[in-house]
């Protein structure tokens, strides 16, 4: 049976009127410390939602905006307000189109717009005198405080088939100097209704979990992960920023009763080193029921640490186009990191001929692409498969025990930013080679798991090494204007210049090995981004 988010929303308001949906925190103008965290009940996010609702319907139907048009949302997505914006023009009978603020082009945003035939646009404040140009009527997305209350009455949810488009999403990385449109149907939804249930889970029945807000509701992690929390009738806390301190993620524990931690590797990882020396974060975290991790893989020794210590680790494994797809075993047994298929999905880990292009990920043991098939009801779009109708992820495993898997990298040059958002370092090297020909003898663009890419150079000229990087950058800067934050290299310090021949490369063909550049250079790329060892 096909079903919505909204259908969601309103079962669950009904089972959960009282219990609290979301938890926001209050902070002191003065000091900037949390003074106390506000409970927002399952009730009153339904009623917010409507109130909304009304307001966009108003608001859009006086603009000539007929109901199931398109509307894009340029805003953050991280808070409550935020999320009644979405809510509520879907309630109203629109289709977000949702953009993130790492895409900050107008240029970009315009032509995305006009590709999805969206009729206006929903912004931030920043950007207001961004849309004074904009070609389709623009809205503030105002406070929650500018939002009256209205007797205006709401149509009942409409039946939806699983062909009508509920959302549109983006890839997280360009392509061609845009994302792709990421149309997400009801029978998309539905599927994502059903791997959220398993996901979001609770691990102790006999409480209610509380969990904390995991990325922006414009891209699909945090958008999964509230379906399944709603369904399990859990709360989930709105951290002040996504990349929270320890000492809010102790906050949230201690007057939250935060009890299932949901966070980017990245990010863990930090809690995860901090744990190291200070007893009490590592007791706190043992405490937890379960801390879920996704977007990359942990480092080996900070995952194999956390497994020593009692830490309840599950990894997810999914992507913009089709959600979680992968859930690891979990517990304490040896076999606890191996990933398992989501039930109810229909994937298949197809052998590949060719082995990955790096080659320290090369093993005797047969690597294996993870495809999504036609049949399965998270298999994206048509405009986003293969010519066989399948979606293949370029995700590629092996295959350890029968039915468990471990991830083996990609069988392409794109890498994840630190909160799991692609990049195409391939489009990068050849815009910098292709701009810089006389200047650039050799480079390669790493940074899995950073904010931003770093470039390494092989110099063709003699020159000043301050002088090179910012001619690249002079060369190159049209090109990354169009690009998400997390895809620009905008400062020479991003820049590495090194002598030539110096980085790693393959024996055979001679190929830069792009991991093993990651490795040979991590005290290096550390410095740049101000991490402490």
């Amino acid at each position: 049976m096909v079903t919505s988010h909204l259908a969601i929303l309103e079962a669950s308001s009904s089972r959960f009127s009282q219990l609290p949906v979301f938890q926001t925190p209050v902070v002191d103008q003065e000091t900037g410390a949390i003074a106390s965290w506000q409970s927002i009940s399952y009730r009153q996010f339904q009623r917010d939602v409507e109130r909304f609702a009304r307001f966009w319907q108003s608001r859009l139907l006086n603009d000539g905006v007929a109901p199931h048009s398109v509307v894009g949302v340029w805003i953050g997505g991280f808070t409550y307000t935020d999320l009644l914006h979405i809510y509520g023009l879907s309630r109203a009978g629109y289709i977000p189109q949702l953009f993130s603020l790492r895409l900050p082009s107008p240029e970009v945003i315009y032509e995305l717009l006009a590709r999805a035939e969206a009729k206006a646009l929903v912004y931030e404040p920043a950007f207001a005198a961004t849309c004074a140009d904009c070609p389709v009527p623009a809205h503030l997305a105002v406070g929650s405080d500018c939002i009256p209350e209205s007797s205006t009455p709401l149509s009942p949810l409409p039946p939806v088939t699983e062909d009508d488009v509920a959302f549109i999403f983006h890839t997280s990385g360009s392509t061609s100097g845009s994302p792709k449109l990421v149309p997400c149907n009801y029978r998309w939804i539905t599927a994502a209704k059903t791997k959220s249930f398993q996901v979001s889970a609770p691990r102790n029945k006999n409480r209610q979990d509380v969990t904390v807000w995991m990325g922006s509701m414009c891209h699909i992690g945090q958008s999964f992960m509230l379906l399944g929390s709603l369904q399990h009738g859990s709360c989930t806390i709105q951290p002040t920023v996504i990349s929270f301190s320890s000492e809010e993620l102790m906050d949230m524990i201690h007057r939250c009763g935060l009890n299932r931690l949901n966070q980017f590797a990245a990010f863990l990882a930090n809690h995860l080193r901090r744990s190291r020396s200070d007893k009490n974060l590592l007791s706190e975290i043992v405490g937890l029921d379960e801390v879920l991790y996704s977007g990359l893989p942990l480092p080996r020794d900070e995952e194999e640490w956390a497994y020593k210590n009692g830490i309840k680790l599950r990894n997810t494994f999914g992507s913009t186009e089709c959600g979680a797809m992968l859930l690891s075993i979990g517990g304490e047994g040896r076999d606890a990191p191996l990933l398992r298929p989501l039930v109810g999905m229909a994937y298949e880990f197809r052998p590949i001929v060719q082995p990955i292009s790096d080659a320290s990920h090369q093993s005797t043991k047969q690597l294996l692409e993870l495809v999504i098939l036609k049949s399965s009801g998270d298999c994206p779009s048509s405009s986003l498969r293969h010519a066989d109708g399948d979606f293949h992820t370029g995700d590629l495993f092996q295959e350890v025990n029968p039915g468990s898997y471990v991830f083996r990298g990609r069988d392409d040059d794109w890498i994840k930013s630190e909160n799991s958002l692609r990049c195409d370092t391939k489009a990068i090297e050849d815009n910098a080679r292709a701009m810089c020909s006389a200047i650039i003898k050799e480079c390669i663009v790493v940074g899995s798991g950073r904010p931003s890419p770093v470039m390494f150079i092989e110099p063709a000229v003699e020159m000043d090494h301050d002088k090179l990087r910012k001619e690249i950058i002079r060369k190159t800067r049209q090109f990354h204007s169009r690009r998400y934050l997390h895809e620009r290299i905008t400062s020479p310090s991003m820049i590495v210049v090194v002598p030539p021949q110096t980085l790693p490369r393959t024996v055979t063909k001679g190929n830069i090995r792009r991991k093993a550049v990651e490795e040979a250079f991590k005290a290096q790329i550390d410095q740049i981004f101000g991490v402490v060892a």
